[in-house]
């Protein structure tokens, strides 16, 4: 049984902008680090991804994986799982929460739940998570406010 972690980060872009990044998924390998390979392998009616692999290289851990996309109708909402169990995990489930601010920023909260194949020290996994989920937004942020400002 996998343990669920959440992190926050306040982006200075509008909810729109930030889920056009989050859903722009052939260009992750261009902003993400262990990113190498994404292929949208279906999609839904609106356009939006149904199902995507990806292909990743973090030094220890590389893996390749499909995972299925749903979204809330006012898109305030992403969320995900693994299809099926992969070389390094049993399961995966995720989501971005959404929540625009007054002042025309967003706050998005990560919310990720991964149960590996390998075995791994609780104290050891939960730092890895940290470190995944901080990197995973700080570059999310970086991204989308450098596609903000050349707008």
């Amino acid at each position: 049984m996998a343990d669920s972690s959440t992190q926050s980060i306040i982006i200075g872009a509008a909810p729109e902008r930030v889920t056009a990044v989050i859903c722009d998924f052939a260009c992750y390998p261009e902003w993400t680090d262990a990113v190498r390979r994404v292929e949208v392998v279906e999609e839904y009616e609106d356009g939006y991804a149904s199902q995507v692999r990806f292909t990743i290289d973090a030094g220890v851990m590389a893996d390749e994986y499909v995972l299925a996309y749903s979204y809330a109708e006012d898109l305030s909402r992403i969320e995900w799982h693994l299809v099926a169990p992969s070389k390094m995990q049993k399961s995966q489930r995720g989501s971005y929460d959404l929540v625009g601010n007054p002042d025309g920023s967003t706050t998005v909260t990560y919310t990720l739940e991964v149960d590996l194949s390998v075995g791994m020290l609780g104290m050891f996994r939960r730092k890895a998570e940290k470190m995944i989920m901080d990197t995973a937004l700080k570059q999310l942020k970086r991204r989308v406010e450098a596609t903000g400002a050349a707008q």
